[in-house]
Order: structure tokens, then C-alpha cells, then sequence
């Protein structure tokens, strides 16, 4: 296991992040729920360690305090939790990251499924029905963001609305709802291309501009695998079309 540095401000409560290590040891694995949690964390500036896992050699320390468990988890005062929305008791004294929009929390909900399915296929012949069955996904999401949320028209305005220019599923704020979706749609945008020569279509300006959103953040930036970990994570998911 190898200990990366503290994040937050304050001091009190004892929390350390237990996360999968990438193909070195060491450094952050791929692991989209790993991070959902670290940018979650990050984002209700709490004070914590991270502590990266080698799952090749699934150290004794970490069988003796979590018997069991498989990183993402943490320790809240020594005591072991895997996911911080059903301990809540213990967060009350950081900021709220709810959505305020129910449809936050479930746009773009569909896209690693139908991801996973495409870059899984093995028979050309099915390959592009479904490339077409995620950009249609991806449409959906971008057509979401595009659209502008209730608290962004103007009830007295004569004008038709425009469409919406927010940064993020939810406002232009991160919150639960981009912690869950975002690692997510960052692994389609670089698996994808590597093994498919896939892109997200550049006339989907809306999930761009999410997608650059969360670049220029470093509570997503800096709680992100490498892209070759990525690659390296999909090199025997990702199946070669045979004919």
C-alpha cells in the first residue's frame, strides 16, 4: 500500500481513502468508483489520506483492517465504511452535494452499459449497431445538458429560451450526480478511442463542454487514473472484432 497525500482543510476526523493502485503499485488504478468517492471527499473539503492498494499482492495490513473489502472504502475514525451516502450521521458537519434536480441524477445513466456491451463485442457484423446504441446515449446526455434546467428561464422572459451553458449535470457546480457519472464518461471517451478508434462526435458541444468542465477542475483532475492505466485496465475487457 502506498500513502499519497492529504487533502482538505481543518482537522479531526481520522479519515483515510483506500483506493486501487495502478499497474506500478503505487499510483491511482483505474477504478471510476475509487474516484467517485475521492472527488466526493475532495468536494466536502474534508481532511484525508489516501492510501493506494496493490490488488496483486493484497497486503496483510489491509486483510487485517478490512477483511473482505475491496478498495474504494474508508476509515472514519478507525472504523471501516463503504459508502459515505449510507453513513450520512457521520457528515452532517460538511457541505451537501445533493442535485437539486432529480433528472441530474439519472442523465447519461445508460452509458457505460451500453458502452461496456460495445467495446465487450467480439463480431464485426454487431459492431456497429452498437456504436450507434452509445452515440445514441451520448445524444441523450448532451441533449440534457443543452437544456436548460428550471432555474435558468426566465419566467417573465418574452424570448424563447436558449439553450443552456452550464458546466455541469446539475448547475455549474459539481456534485453527486457529475462524482457518478463523470469518471465513468471520461473511461468511454479513452477506451473508445483506443480500441475502437471511437470519438465522442465534436458536434456534441454540450458533453464537450462537460467533459472540458471537469479537466479544468482539479478535484476531478487530480483524483483521475492516467489514461494509460485506463488503457492498460481495458487491454483484455477490450475484445478484438473477429471475423
Amino acid at each position: 500500500m502506498s500513502d499519497l497525500t492529504s487533502h482538505g482543510g481543518g482537522r479531526d476526523p481520522d479519515i483515510e481513502l483506500f483506493v486501487k493502485a495502478g499497474s506500478d503499485g503505487e499510483s491511482i488504478g483505474n477504478c471510476p468508483f475509487s474516484q467517485r468517492l475521492f472527488m466526493i471527499l475532495w468536494l466536502k473539503g474534508v481532511v484525508f489520506n489516501v492510501t493506494t492498494v496493490d490488488l496483486k499482492r493484497k497486503p496483510a495490513d489491509l486483510h487485517n483492517l478490512a477483511p473482505g473489502t475491496h478498495p474504494p472504502f474508508l476509515t472514519f475514525n478507525g472504523e471501516v465504511k463503504t459508502d459515505i451516502n449510507k453513513t450520512r450521521s457521520s457528515w452532517r458537519r460538511y457541505p451537501k452535494l445533493a442535485a437539486k434536480h432529480r433528472e441530474s441524477n439519472t442523465a447519461g445513466i445508460d452509458i457505460f452499459a451500453k458502452f461496456s456491451a460495445y467495446i465487450k463485442n467480439t463480431r464485426p457484423d454487431a459492431n456497429r449497431g452498437l456504436e450507434k446504441s452509445l452515440t445514441k446515449a451520448l445524444w441523450k446526455l448532451d441533449e440534457y445538458l443543452n437544456s436548460p434546467l428550471p432555474d435558468e428561464i426566465d419566467a417573465n422572459s418574452m424570448e424563447e429560451e436558449k439553450s443552456s451553458s452550464r458546466k455541469f449535470l446539475d448547475g455549474n457546480e459539481l456534485t453527486l450526480a457529475d462524482c457518478n457519472l463523470l469518471p465513468k464518461l471520461h473511461i468511454v471517451k479513452v477506451v473508445a478511442k483506443k480500441y475502437r478508434n471511437y470519438n465522442i462526435p465534436s458536434d456534441m458541444t454540450a458533453v464537450w463542454r462537460y467533459l472540458n468542465s471537469a479537466y479544468a477542475r482539479e478535484e476531478f483532475t487530480n483524483t483521475c487514473a492516467a489514461d494509460i492505466e485506463i488503457e492498460l485496465a481495458y487491454q483484455d475487457v477490450a475484445k478484438r472484432l473477429v471475423k
